[in-house]
């Protein structure tokens, strides 16, 4: 085919034809054929708008490729495509659940997180996101987010069998399995990789690389350093004398996404991956993978419409697999990422470095306001909502949103950071910095739940912080994802200063080992682990039997006191338009007991049941709360 001409009608259809197999059945292949009706015309104005017709040669064989992929998709996921498309919003549930570990760390190999299923089933996880745990350079790996493999699993973990054989015992006991697609950028020993700097002419221009330090100087005017402790500016020199772009790590190359050649390919690994069985891929650095001189290259708008072109591909030949963003960027570009046609799912980042602002604070005005503010996004998507993550805490919050409330944002940030690393008089918190600058105060935190919240330090209101955070996460929409350990209350891990490939990295506090002492008590109340699983695993059964939690949708309500955070999750609408039943959620983020106004009651019954607790609460004359006191009353 000319690659001038456009592709249409019956020539397409003939191309498609030719990639049909004589055992694909007639309906499996109609069901392809209708979605290729419906996606590609959308798929094709992308692919125009980002390469320009002149691409559609590389489009035709992306297309070709998504069909061999449908016909290499195994039955089983075939079903599940079909049932979900009969409910979309699936994801939306109140009986969903997200967990999060590294392979290695919590259960040894995949076989050893087989093992663990029965604790999943347990505690009520309906998500699992492994950490990265493809191949990877066995020194420089970043904790896997270097790929020299997307088809090849750590040899130390498993095999790509392994895990797709995981993916079916998940999906047998209802969990669905996320991992990380790390698609910016690759490993320095990447067969593309090894290939580029070979010469190779197939893929000399998969990655960004000049012969000078003319075009680097050009696009460092512009461009932010990420980790200058690695190295300066965004590229890094080749042993031949030549410069590479890497945004990251100078072992982690930058893709160049004007090649519609690694569009195709990356496609082809992403639907791979699905064919394993992935039901949901976290999308990395979704804010870096597109480049242009004279900006910051962040969150261009090619970004976007490559996450779609992506999102198109995967609605031809895997159609039930789901995109979650990672974009720890301003809130109003956290948002732009949301969407059906894009990133079903987003971290929110925001609600979590709030939800900590509050606790070291003690007010909650920077919550409500998000709450409020930043917490809506479309119909048919998701927020995933935690209390830590794998990766530090940076306060990501808008100076323009903390200045409407009197705040100067360089300043607070300056307090949180000298708060949470034990710096600040009477801190509760036990946090590492994370490329900490002690001149300027400026650190990112890292630490688990527990030794942030204060029970490394033996504070006595530890355990209730922590099942104070976790019940914002539980309750405010969305699916709430627990770092595996957390609910038993895993505390730091120092052991990685003494580990020569960690010792750099700070982050690895926060990613202790199994902590089975923990776990094998976790069953007794009178321990700091059975306090924390038990409280815990109360609220997760209260939200799974609270349908009010489903979906995302968060009225606000202002509780006129500082110190305590208020919002309503209305249920389904009746007959009348109007909600069945609304839960009511009041969290007290002092040390004291606060108190609700009768005023402030007002428009709510004289008594509510409080889920939590199985009481009813009595609302006039106004409600106490305990110190670090939840109450989720249903009116």
């Amino acid at each position: 085919m000319n690659s001038t001409e456009s592709l249409h009608g019956d020539r397409i259809r003939a191309e498609l034809l030719s990639a049909r197999r004589s055992t694909t059945p007639d309906a499996d292949w109609q069901s392809f054929e209708a979605r290729f009706d419906t996606e590609f015309p959308r798929l094709q104005s992308l692919f125009h708008r980002i390469y320009g017709p002149g691409a559609d040669a590389e489009l035709l064989l992306v297309v070709l490729d998504a069909a061999v992929a449908w016909q290499d998709r195994p039955a089983d996921l075939k079903a599940i495509d079909a049932s979900r498309a009969m409910a979309p919003d699936w994801f939306q549930s109140n009986r969903m659940l997200g967990g999060v570990c590294y392979v290695d760390l919590y259960a040894g190999n995949l076989e050893g997180l087989r093992s663990r299923i029965p604790y999943f089933h347990e505690l009520g996880l309906t998500y699992l996101h492994l950490m990265p745990l493809f191949l990877a350079p066995e020194e420089n790996s970043d904790g896997g987010y270097a790929v020299s493999s997307y088809r090849d699993v750590d040899p130390a973990l498993g095999t790509m069998d392994e895990l797709a054989g995981l993916a079916r015992e998940l999906r047998d006991n209802g969990i669905a399995l996320v991992v990380d697609f790390i698609f910016n950028h690759t490993s320095n020993e990447h067969e593309w990789a090894r290939k580029a700097i070979a010469g190779d002419p197939d893929f000399e221009d998969f990655y960004w690389i000049y012969p000078d330090r003319e075009m680097p100087d050009a696009y460092e005017r512009t461009v932010r350093e990420i980790f200058p402790d690695d190295h300066p500016g965004s590229f890094v020199q080749l042993d031949d004398g030549r410069w590479i772009w890497a945004t990251f790590h100078s072992f982690q190359w930058d893709l160049n996404y004007r090649n519609p050649r690694v569009f195709r390919a990356m496609a082809g690994e992403m639907l791979y991956l699905a064919n394993q069985g992935v039901d949901i891929v976290r999308m990395d650095a979704v804010a870096f993978i597109w480049k242009r001189l004279g900006t910051s290259c962040e969150s261009l708008p090619e970004a976007h419409l490559l996450l779609q072109a992506f999102n198109a591909v995967c609605r031809l030949a895997a159609p039930s697999l789901l995109f979650k963003s990672e974009a720890i960027v301003h809130p109003d570009e956290v948002v732009q990422y949301i969407d059906r046609g894009e990133c079903q799912l987003s971290y929110n980042p925001l609600q979590m470095a709030l939800t900590w602002n509050s606790l070291a604070t003690r007010e909650v005005s920077l919550l409500d306001q998000a709450l409020e503010r930043r917490h809506h996004i479309p119909e048919g998507t998701a927020w995933v909502n935690y209390v830590r993550s794998h990766d530090d805490i940076g306060w990501t919050f808008s100076d323009e949103d903390a200045a409407e409330l009197g705040i100067n944002g360089s300043d607070h940030r300056r307090f949180l950071n000298s708060f949470y690393v034990n710096r600040f008089p009477d801190s509760f918190a036990r946090g590492v910095p994370f490329q900490d600058n002690p001149r300027t105060g400026d650190c990112r935190i890292s630490g688990t739940t527990a030794s942030l919240a204060g029970l490394e330090a033996q504070d006595d209101a530890a355990v209730a912080r922590i099942l104070l955070a976790h019940s914002i996460i539980l309750s405010t929409g969305g699916i709430p994802l627990l770092y595996l350990g957390d609910e038993v209350g895993q505390l730091n891990d120092y052991g990685y200063e003494s580990d020569p490939a960690k010792a750099d990295d700070s982050r690895w506090v926060g990613r202790p080992a199994y902590p089975a002492d923990r776990y094998a008590s976790r069953q007794d109340p009178a321990t700091d682990a059975g306090a924390v699983f038990a409280g815990l695993r109360r609220l997760i059964e209260v939200r799974r039997r609270t349908p009010e939690f489903a979906g995302g949708r968060l009225v606000p309500f202002h509780t006129n006191n500082p110190h305590v955070l208020g919002y309503q999750r209305p249920g389904l609408l009746g007959a009348l338009g109007a909600p069945e039943s609304t839960v009511v959620v009041f969290a007290n983020f002092a040390e004291t007991p606060q108190e609700l106004s009768v005023e402030t009651l007002s428009g709510l019954p004289e008594s509510a049941p409080d889920l939590i607790s199985g009481e009813r609460t009595l609302l006039r004359p106004g409600v106490t709360l305990e110190p670090h006191g939840v109450l989720w009353l249903r009116v």
